[in-house]
């Protein structure tokens, strides 16, 4: 077992290392990952979803340069990267550094030209986890760049910008929780989001609760193909009902009732579908409700129906997935497990005791390796604060 636990405070050696680097003293910024608890693709069809800031986050130290230089070094890649803000290029390159670039040359856009500037970066977000290392980048670099120009945006602002640097020039057809809630996360709460309105609310996680998060080491290869396939299916799910119910967009907009009344003329796999995302969204303002009168049972209970509809009905749960769920039910202090993310592999999200969490670790770390041979990576973390500037 590869244990991972958030750790409490800022690296203090950063800044140190940025003054060896560069001769300057620097002002840091953090953007943390995240995890979703509930409600899942959910977010492309309009619907609610209920992330939680983690404790992993990436860390920039910055500071500005007499030029129009863009100077940045990556600790976790080993690199430095050299752009000329006057001509950035107009295009990703397949790297690390394209999310820099992205948001560097959208922000020039939005608040006009900004300082030269050297950065540092280091992160501790698991990458390829599916616990949004790339978003906690992107808000990281659009504080600092704001931190150090003495310019500010509001939250869902920030959370729009950086998620249309990595739809348009990264690249990626991400939707908004992941930015959202790097940028509006808050210690001990979760958030829950209506991705049509952006309306959002936060919800109390008491603080003896730790997020354990527990990584199958495993991603099938459809899953990217099997992602599209699902969009094309609520898509479909959506147009059905649009001819027949004055008013709709998207599944959003449609009601069990409707369902009901319609579902004996649509296709098995698209019926389907479309009863993960109606219940789905229900879940997630049900589980709204249970933190609101902390009633974790309940909470877990939902989880719990959560994955079973994305195993049954979505049908994008794995073996693996399945088997993790499974191995967390069987151990005390746990209030709920389910899969998290696209699916296919990837992460179980487990809600658990703090004083449980350490023996929970073990067993589900010893039975996933008994029955796969395979030693999963298991994160522990709290509820964290969303992006800001550390002292």
């Amino acid at each position: 077992m590869n244990e991972q636990t958030a750790p409490n405070r800022a690296s203090p050696d950063l800044r140190e290392k940025f003054r060896e680097l560069h001769g300057q003293d620097s002002l840091l910024v953090q953007a943390p990952g995240r995890v979703n608890l509930i409600g899942e693709h959910t977010d492309y069809n309009e619907g609610f979803v209920f992330p939680v800031a983690i404790g992993f986050q990436t860390q920039i130290a910055i500071a500005k340069r007499p030029d129009r230089q863009l100077v940045v070094t990556s600790e976790n890649y080993g690199e430095r990267v050299d752009y000329d803000l006057d001509h950035l290029p107009r295009s990703p390159r397949d790297h690390w550094s394209d999310y820099v670039v992205g948001i560097v040359e959208l922000l020039e856009q939005k608040i006009g030209s900004l300082p030269g500037a050297n950065l540092l970066l280091r992160g501790n977000v698991p990458q390829g986890a599916g616990l949004s290392s790339s978003a906690s980048l992107e808000v990281a670099v659009c504080k600092a760049f704001l931190e150090l120009s003495g310019k500010s945006m509001e939250g869902v602002s920030i959370a729009l910008l950086c998620q249309q640097a990595e739809n348009e020039f990264v690249g990626a057809r991400c939707g908004i929780m992941d930015q959202f809630i790097s940028v509006h996360g808050k210690k001990n709460h979760a958030l829950q989001l209506d991705c049509r309105s952006l309306e959002f609310r936060l919800l109390p996680i008491p603080p003896d609760v730790r997020l354990v998060i527990c990584n199958t080491m495993v991603k099938h290869s459809l899953a990217g193909g099997e992602y599209n396939i699902r969009r094309a299916e609520c898509e479909a799910a959506a147009h059905f009902f649009a001819e027949r119910i004055p008013g709709v967009k998207s599944l959003r907009d449609v009601t069990l009732k409707d369902f009901e009344m319609f579902s004996g003329q649509m296709t098995g796999v698209i019926r389907k579908r479309c009863h993960h995302i109606l219940t789905e969204n229900l879940r997630v303002l049900r589980a709204g409700d249970a933190l609101q009168t902390g009633d974790l049972r309940l909470f877990g209970r939902l989880m719990g129906e959560s994955h079973a509809s994305l195993r049954d009905d979505f049908e994008v749960s794995s073996e693996e997935l399945d088997l993790m769920v499974q191995l967390a039910g069987a151990n005390p202090g746990v209030y709920g497990a389910r899969m998290t993310g696209g699916g296919f592999g990837g992460c179980t999200v487990n809600l658990v005791e703090e004083k449980r969490v350490e023996n929970f670790s073990k067993n589900v770390a010893a039975g996933y390796k008994k029955a796969t041979g395979r030693s999963p990576e298991i994160y522990v973390s709290w509820a964290a604060d969303g992006a800001g500037r550390l002292a």
